[in-house]
């Protein structure tokens, strides 16, 4: 039996109808699967499911997964989900929606979902560095760029379902090379000097590639994770590309690697008990890292245990970690404009944590909106509250504005002081903005109506209040990922969609009329301006 709702709201609707048949499927098995089956659903799961419900299946930004709860709903149940979406976020993945998920593998995941889970297997310092190549000793590379591009212009284009990276010249809007990377590329990362981009793929595999080459090269590759989102480098003084860091999503656990060959140094496994209930956790995974600008150490969001390590990596002999105690499911964030206080959005519990990486403790919780996801966030200097920080929200239509300068304005810091409703509604993912610009820019990527997903809105810092500028952007696809060019006058934008029919709209940033479009592109997705990524400008 196959049946078929455009929504979460709708599917509620018909609770008559599915009290007795969830009743029906309380104390049934797991459905037959062939191998090739269950092969198929493990791939499929780790591409598009294990980021927000676990690798183990417990659930984070979304909820769990565990056989005695899917087997309970059945697969004619979880196919609905599946196929139409819900209103907390997650995308219609079947032909309703994205049609990333044909009918039959709609179905697959229903039954997948319904199998005993399987932990994947460990990785050690020792199995990461078989994977480890050098592909161009350090001693090959030019000492200067060899070529005469203005370099610190460059974007990392990630072509997600493609496995690669296009960099792409900001100035005369060139793709200069097509880089295999890892599956669905999470991020880069400039290093301190700008020369390299770090890479992380969902896949664990990260990359490094040198912008001064004559042709953009990758140089160096490793694989410390069997699944990852996060990496950085060494920013210190004194620390400047010397070391980086990947955060894995599994195992739970993060690799220490040379800053200029990606050779592993040393793994750390960050299971541990949570901050709030002292209870174990086994999959507590790496999300966020940031580094610190006041000392040599690395900011991690310790995912499901609450915690935010600072790793000093002084000294790798006696390695110092430092946990303070954050809230659960911390995802993302970023700094304020100083650059002083990370700000780390802890999605299931709606809140914001304010670590202060001058005196190394904790200095705020506070509430926002259903599901906080800024990205990185955005920072802007509001005529009334001073200088302000923002996260958009994946459970609901709505941008968040809060203080952030305890310094001169005490008492507006870490307290919301803007509302703003977001017509599209949920689904957001990234708000971003630049010191130069005058704008404010948020995504609908995950929104279960299609046209909200092909859909940006744009706030005018001077007036955050005041009606949103809301307009499509192209009739395909998804639209995700806003990134600056150098000088602020120029915003990127991803349309993310299948073959080559991707694309990447540049907008006037004053105007708010189209440039000029780079088509051609295989699923395009985040953009990562390297002046911006170096010096943390959002």
């Amino acid at each position: 039996m196959r049946v078929r709702f455009r929504s979460f709201l709708t599917l509620l609707a018909f609770g008559a109808w599915l009290v007795p048949t969830l009743a029906a499927y309380a104390a049934a098995p797991a459905p037959e699967m062939s191998a090739e089956e269950l092969a198929k659903g493990k791939q499929k799961y780790f591409e598009r499911c294990a980021g927000c419900h676990g690798t183990l299946r417990k659930g984070a930004t979304g909820p769990n997964l565990l056989p005695d709860k899917t087997r309970e709903m059945g697969t004619d149940v979880l196919s609905v989900f599946i196929n139409d979406g819900t209103a907390g976020g997650m995308p219609a993945w079947g032909p309703s929606g994205t049609a990333i998920f044909t009918d039959e593998e709609v179905n697959l995941m229903a039954r997948y979902i319904q199998q005993d889970v399987a932990a994947p297997p460990e990785i050690s310092l020792g199995d990461m560095t078989e994977t480890w190549k050098l592909v161009v000793p350090v001693a090959d590379r030019p000492k200067k760029p060899a070529h005469k591009r203005n370099w610190q212009n460059f974007f990392g284009v990630v072509l997600r379902d493609a496995g690669k990276v296009a960099i792409i010249d900001g100035d005369t809007k060139e793709k200069l090379a097509e880089l295999p990377t890892g599956f669905a590329v999470h991020i880069l990362r400039s290093s301190e000097s700008g020369r390299y981009f770090y890479v992380i793929g969902r896949d664990g595999k990260a990359t490094m590639i040198d912008l001064w080459s004559e042709k953009p090269t990758i140089v160096a590759e490793v694989k410390p994770c069997a699944e990852a989102r996060s990496i950085d480098g060494s920013k210190f003084k004194g620390y400047e590309d010397k070391l980086a860091i990947v955060g894995c999503y599994w195992p739970p656990q993060f690799a220490i690697l040379d800053g200029q060959t990606l050779e592993p140094k040393k793994v750390v496994s960050t299971r541990s008990m949570t901050w709030d209930t002292g209870e174990y956790h086994p999959e507590p995974r790496v999300a966020a890292i940031v580094a610190s600008h006041y000392k040599p150490e690395w900011v991690l969001n310790v995912k499901e245990t609450g915690f935010i390590w600072l790793v000093d990596y002084s000294d790798l002999k006696n390695l110092n970690i430092t946990m303070l105690e954050g809230e659960r499911f911390l995802h993302d964030g970023g700094w304020d404009a100083t650059h002083r206080y990370f700000m780390a959005a802890a999605n299931m519990k709606d809140t914001e944590v304010v670590v202060d990486t001058k005196l190394r403790k904790v200095v705020a919780k506070f509430k926002v909106g259903v599901k906080p996801h800024p990205g990185r966030g955005a920072n802007w200097v509001d005529p009334k509250y001073g200088p302000v920080s923002s996260t958009c929200h994946l459970g609901e239509g709505k941008l968040s504005v809060w203080g952030s300068d305890p310094e001169k304005h005490k008492q507006h810091a870490w307290k919301v002081v803007h509302t703003i409703a977001l017509p599209p509604g949920a689904g957001s993912l990234f708000v971003k903005s630049h010191p130069k610009s005058g704008h404010v820019w948020v995504d609908f990527t995950l929104n279960s109506d299609t046209a909200a997903t092909q859909t940006l809105c744009v706030l005018d810092k001077a007036n955050i209040d005041g009606k949103p500028n809301c307009f499509q952007v192209t009739d395909h696809g998804r639209v995700v990922h806003q990134e600056y060019n150098k000088d602020g006058n120029e915003v990127w934008i991803s349309v993310w969609d299948k073959g080559d029919k991707g694309e990447i709209v540049i907008y006037d940033d004053k105007t708010l009329k189209v440039k000029t479009k780079i088509t051609g592109l295989q699923t395009p997705t985040g953009k990562f301006n390297v002046f911006n990524s170096r010096n943390d400008l959002y």
